[in-house]
């Protein structure tokens, strides 16, 4: 029986275990769409390439396996970069399959023909080109291990029409075991590094220990607590890894960040960067004094430590355990209660003015009262995406997480336009948990016809925009191509089938908010538009001072 290389690609995706896919109908691609529809795959044609490896993105967090988008050839891939490149400056696992020009033909200028591999290398983990369709159920099975393996992160496969289109016998390929999880590599510490860590440990005073997203993509978030517990070491994550301890916890003091960081006398960093996002560690935001101890999966990220007493290349998970169970009878939360004592005192009296801040009645509306209301109407384990400049700071300030994964963001590479699609991937990969996009207008606008999307394919989701007329605030009107005016979002909501509210006054969006939610839990997409203050700021390092 002979068979060809799009029926080929749609068998090998359900072979290893994938269940849905984002894409934009289009050739050469068509044939592989249709077969993995036939097989049972969920297919949710987006509105915009980039959407699609954006809501790949948000569905991979959500489940801790790839995410995998589609697209037709030229444009059709090209337009996906975008949402590539988010997913590997956050590290993000995302399979991005994308069809191109006959490899027959090559050079010869024939229909969207472009160079696409070299176009995705510099944001891939491994990008490789299909040359025979033999070969796909190899090379689909290498692009998962790869997507997961160490620091993850998004690769591409290149999809030549002639060998989506040229048949083969069935029998002359060869089906390689699945991706399983189960066999991911976990590298442990030594026993003379844990033996370090535990002695710069008793000899520190004031420890604070910051997480990232590598938390999650090990599976250490049990691991982590037990560490943190055991220690009674205070904690902070990353804005990608926030949840992976819920926030309420008794060492977590949210508001005394620079305080923790400022004094901390050791520092421990567990599965993230030391990139701009915790200004490198360095000071003075932190203390030039401070020992530094970093776990991480990546052996560069080590290598590359400007500073370092003791690195551990291993996996969070693993390495977190070994440290628990070599801490207990070694190490006592008492050791560290002045300094968390210290830390609480300070937490609590400024959570308690944020809190009379955020409550405010002034109009226009503040960003930070739509916040509360935004964060007081939320499920504990809600799923929120946060999408803007103005509105992603006043959110990152006053909405807590509880849940690893379920905050996600514009990311290390500041992406506008995920907000909506990642909705859309979140809604797909979780449809039974509550999912919030809290959008800025000018971000909404890039993605907004995934609104369309939502209400297609049946993804209740609520989506709150922050409205204050343009992008970021601009006391001064000194931006250029700043203003865009106060569009009514809400009829685009109801034109596009879902349902949609307008507010101007503060104490009207509580009630247009449980509204929305009513909509939701009857399957409708709702968005409720809400006019902000133009001239409220959120307070952010400036741009060029990230690298210093």
């Amino acid at each position: 029986m002979r068979i060809n290389g799009s029926e080929i690609l749609a068998r090998a995706l359900q072979q290893q275990g994938v269940d849905t896919f984002f894409f934009i109908m289009g050739a050469p691609m068509l044939a592989v769409e249709s077969a993995a529809l036939r097989l049972g795959l969920r297919g949710i044609d987006v509105r915009h390439e980039q959407a699609a490896a954006m809501a790949a993105h948000a569905y991979a967090r959500l489940r801790n396996r790839p995410g995998v988008c589609m697209a037709a050839s030229g444009p059709g891939t090209t337009n996906l970069v975008t949402g590539v490149a988010h997913a590997w400056a956050d590290g993000v696992p995302i399979i991005a399959l994308g069809g191109s020009a006959p490899a027959s033909s090559s050079g010869r200028g024939v229909f969207q023909e472009i160079d696409q591999l070299a176009i995705m290398q510099p944001c891939t983990k491994w990008a490789a080109r299909v040359h025979h369709p033999q070969r796909i159920p190899e090379l689909l099975n290498i692009a998962m291990r790869t997507a997961m393996s160490g620091k993850p992160g998004p690769v591409y496969l290149d999809l030549p029409g002639d060998v989506l289109f040229q048949e083969v016998e069935e029998d002359s390929i060869v089906w390689p075991a699945p991706w399983n999880p189960a066999q991911q590599p976990r590298p442990a510490a030594s026993e003379a590094d844990v033996a370090t860590v535990l002695a710069l440990l008793q000899s520190a005073r004031q420890p604070a220990l910051i997480s990232g997203s590598g938390v999650m993509w090990s599976g250490a978030e049990r691991a982590l607590q037990d560490f943190v517990e055991v220690a009674g070491i205070p904690f902070y994550t990353t804005p990608q890894g926030r949840g992976v301890i819920p926030e309420d916890h008794e060492y977590c003091y949210l508001t005394a960040r620079s305080t923790a960081f400022r004094d901390a006398d050791l520092i421990l960093v567990v599965g993230t960067r030391l990139n701009y996002v915790i200004s490198h560690a360095a000071p003075p935001r932190f203390n030039a004094a401070a020992k530094l101890i970093r776990i991480d999966i990546d052996p560069d990220e080590i290598a590359g430590s400007p500073r370092l007493d003791c690195g551990i290349a291993g996996d969070a998970r693993t390495v977190l355990q070994q440290l628990t169970a070599a801490s207990r009878g070694t190490l006592s939360p008492e050791s560290y209660r002045p300094w968390r004592d210290r830390l609480r005192g300070q937490n609590d009296s400024k959570a308690a003015e944020q809190e009379r801040l955020i409550s405010s009645g002034a109009e226009p509306i503040h960003p930070l009262r739509l916040c509360k209301e935004v964060r007081d109407v939320l499920d504990r384990d809600a799923i929120l995406c946060v999408d803007g400049q103005e509105i992603l700071n006043f959110g990152r300030q006053a909405i807590p997480t509880f849940v690893a994964g379920h905050r996600m963001n514009s990311g290390v590479f500041g992406t506008m336009g995920v907000g909506m699609p990642f909705g859309v991937g979140a809604k797909a990969a979780a449809p039974d948990t509550q999912v919030v996009v809290l959008h800025g207008d000018g971000s909404f606008g890039l993605n907004a016809m995934e609104f369309d999307t939502a209400v297609r394919h049946k993804l209740p989701l609520l989506v709150v925009i922050s409205n204050n007329g343009g992008w970021t605030a601009d006391p001064k009107r000194e931006k250029p191509g700043r203003d865009l005016g106060y569009t009514r979002y809400d009829k685009l909501a109801e034109a596009l089938g879902g349902y949609g509210e307008y507010v101007e006054q503060p104490d009207n969006i509580r009630p247009a908010l449980l509204r929305a939610l009513a909509q939701v839990a009857a399957g409708v997409p709702a968005l409720v538009n809400v006019r902000t203050d133009p001239n409220a700021r959120a307070a952010t390092v400036a741009f060029t001072n990230y690298a210093t």
